[in-house]
């Protein structure tokens, strides 16, 4: 059988309060870390995760949030999202910096965040200045070893493949988000891959479907029950030779999204067992 980790989400929040319990209970062995807070990135927490973890279970990549508003529709999305926006631009630049740090304190080798609605027209001032904001954050991860990837879903591939080219760095990567890109209207997830190639470094294993309207995204729903073909998405990720892990994410809380969860993990399992 082709051997993928297969993880979940985790707040960072989730992981100093309670522990890997809520991995463990799910049978898993990956985690990727959501770190929203960033006042909680700090040494004394970096060295608190380590003790939690140990080496019972593997940090795919932290992915680190921004201060400021944010909205996840198509109207306020563009003004409130990721680098695009410039009055948080700055603020949220030194977030990505300090995620950056405490992801090197953690020995994690990947840090992964929302860049926004990147313009599709390259010649704007609006593209251009978004470009140099992720320059100066992937520089800076660079230097502590650290890949930028950058989570699908708010550009159309070809657009992310412009912005990684005109960025101009080697430590840069992507976070597919097959739903994603479902659920802003982007592309089909599966062509998306034959895109983005080798530059895949962490894939969320969330489905949904197209938007049905042109200010709401599309509805994520429980795998197997959205558009993403999850049986070809994996046999085209391997023939790509994708060896990261495969983070599973509902959205929603309470038991259903255990239960979604383990539905989850065991369609992984039967796919992959093909291999």
């Amino acid at each position: 059988m082709y051997h993928l980790d297969i993880g979940v989400i985790i707040s960072l929040e989730s992981l100093l309060k309670n522990g890997t319990e809520e991995i463990e209970v799910l049978g898993l062995n990956s985690c990727q870390v959501n770190a929203w807070d960033i006042d909680l990135l700090t040494e004394d927490n970096a060295k608190r995760v380590r003790e939690i973890v140990g080496d019972k279970i593997n940090i795919s990549s932290l992915w680190v949030g921004w201060p400021g508003p944010k909205v996840w529709d198509f109207i306020d999305g563009p003004l409130t999202l990721g680098l695009v926006p410039a009055e948080f631009r700055y603020a949220r630049m030194e977030a990505l910096k300090k995620g950056a740090r405490f992801a090197k304190m953690l020995d994690i080798t990947d840090i992964t965040t929302h860049v926004g609605f990147i313009p599709e027209n390259p010649s704007t001032t609006e593209y251009r200045e978004t470009v140099i904001a992720i320059r100066e954050v992937a520089s800076y991860c660079k230097n502590l070893g650290i890949y930028f990837n950058f989570e699908t879903g708010q550009e159309t591939p070809i657009t992310l493949i412009r912005t990684i080219e005109d960025t101009g760095l080697d430590n840069l990567g992507i976070n597919l988000d097959p739903a994603n890109l479902l659920l802003y209207g982007k592309a089909n997830p599966v062509d998306a891959v034959d895109i983005y190639k080798n530059l895949i470094r962490g894939v969320h294993v969330k489905d949904g479907k197209y938007p049905t309207d042109g200010r709401h995204l599309g509805e994520e729903t429980a795998m197997g029950e959205g558009m993403v073909n999850f049986p070809l998405l994996l046999d085209r990720l391997i023939k790509y030779n994708y060896q990261g892990a495969l983070t599973i994410e509902r959205e929603i809380t309470g038991p259903k999204q255990k239960e979604d969860i383990i539905k989850a993990k065991e369609i992984l399992l039967d796919i992959l067992q093909k291999y």
